[in-house]
């Protein structure tokens, strides 16, 4: 997991270093951070029940994000509507990124 979590951690910086660096010639950076997302990538996790299972587990909206959803984002900040929008790293995760990685307290 230490290549996989250092190459999310170079996502969010390079996203805001780029953000600082091209926003004076009206560019604007961003990032989506996306959790488990069901895609051809992903597909033979999908049947794997006990995996899901553990994800569910933090993912406090529940299930798996959906290719649209993260697609609706991409529009959102590609839009008009987000024109004063750079250096956010937007998480669209159902809630993994405000787990503290411990179970769900019931």
């Amino acid at each position: 997991m230490s290549p996989y979590n250092a190459a999310k951690g170079v996502v969010v910086n390079l996203t805001r270093a780029l953000a600082l660096d091209l926003g004076k010639k009206g560019i604007r950076v961003n990032a989506v951070c996306p959790s488990l997302t069901g895609t051809g990538m992903t597909e033979d996790m999908m049947d794997d029940k006990k995996l899901l299972a553990k994800f569910a587990e933090r993912i406090s909206l529940g299930g798996v994000c959906e290719p649209q959803e993260v697609a609706a984002v991409i529009v959102f900040l590609a839009s008009d509507d987000a024109s004063f929008m750079t250096s956010a790293n937007v998480a669209v995760d159902g809630g993994v990124s405000a787990s503290n990685g411990q179970p769900p307290q019931e």
